[in-house]
């Protein structure tokens, strides 16, 4: 996992995004919190399932899907299969030890 570290990568709603295989981050005192690492892990595993590529297809036609649903941008995101996942596990930093593959499924 390499950490990158760049404040104008990102949009201002972001504290940080993966991009396979980088966690790129606004601000270098995340690197220090666990649970946020955590939760972008958990993206990078994802990624990796679904051979990176198809994520971020998947990711967005589920966030343009959503957004349709809600008609708010911060409720569709909350809601995307992949976040719901990284969002519910972020505190259990064992849950990739144990994680099953595409798990995420259980949370569309």
């Amino acid at each position: 996992m390499l950490i990158i570290v760049n404040k104008y990568l990102i949009g201002r709603h972001f504290a940080g995004i993966v991009l396979w295989p980088f966690i790129v981050i606004k601000d270098s005192t995340l690197k220090e919190d666990e649970i946020f690492i955590n939760h972008e892990k958990i993206h990078l595993r994802q990624q990796v399932e679904l051979l990176v590529v198809p994520f971020y297809i998947l990711y967005l036609s589920e966030y343009l899907i959503r957004w349709v649903q809600y008609r708010n941008s911060d409720k569709a995101y909350r809601n995307i299969s992949f976040e719901r996942e990284a969002y519910c596990n972020e505190h259990d930093l064992s849950y990739l030890k144990n994680r099953k593959t595409w798990s995420f499924i259980k949370y569309l």
